[in-house]
């Protein structure tokens, strides 16, 4: 008789966490580039039987991700978009926190990233870039610099106007 590990209702991976899952025109190119850019590692990966990959995982720094192709699977293209075409917008942007935010946004530059505001360091405390993928998605990597207190973060908000 095969013995089994005790049931967990949540994966110790998924624990703490909401996980966002994107959609993309080609997610095989997508690894590629955030393996590239953002020095994603790939955890697994599950291909749509009509081409495609149905689902991935990749794991930035110590957050996962999930992609899989817009037109794959049962849902089909009906359920899914790529921001691609949506015309290019999107209504997610995804936030990781990285030990080198400057590294992370010139290595991504350089392999085709669109840099939307350089690195610089903000009022909250966090060294910040905005960048776009080719995929259309829109990222915020940040770099924690210095803690700063709601009295003080709200001070320096209004002072920016």
């Amino acid at each position: 008789m095969t013995e089994y590990a005790a049931h967990v209702e949540i994966p110790d991976r998924y624990r703490y966490a909401v996980i966002p899952h994107i959609m993309v025109d080609d997610a095989a190119a997508a690894i590629g580039f955030y393996q590239r850019a953002f020095g994603a590692r790939e955890e697994f990966r599950i291909d749509a039987p009509g081409g495609g990959i149905l689902h991935a995982e990749i794991t930035i720094g110590r957050s996962i991700l999930m992609l899989g192709d817009a037109g794959a699977g049962e849902a089909g293209a009906a359920s899914f978009a790529a921001p691609t075409s949506l015309g290019g917008g999107t209504s997610v942007t995804l936030h990781v926190f990285v030990p080198d935010v400057d590294s992370l946004a010139e290595r991504a530059e350089a392999v085709g990233a669109e840099i939307v505001q350089p690195p610089k360091d903000m009022f909250h405390g966090d060294r910040t870039v905005i960048l776009k993928d080719p995929f259309g998605h829109m990222w915020v990597f940040l770099t924690h610099v210095e803690d700063v207190s709601h009295g003080e973060l709200r001070r320096r908000l209004a002072a920016a106007g």
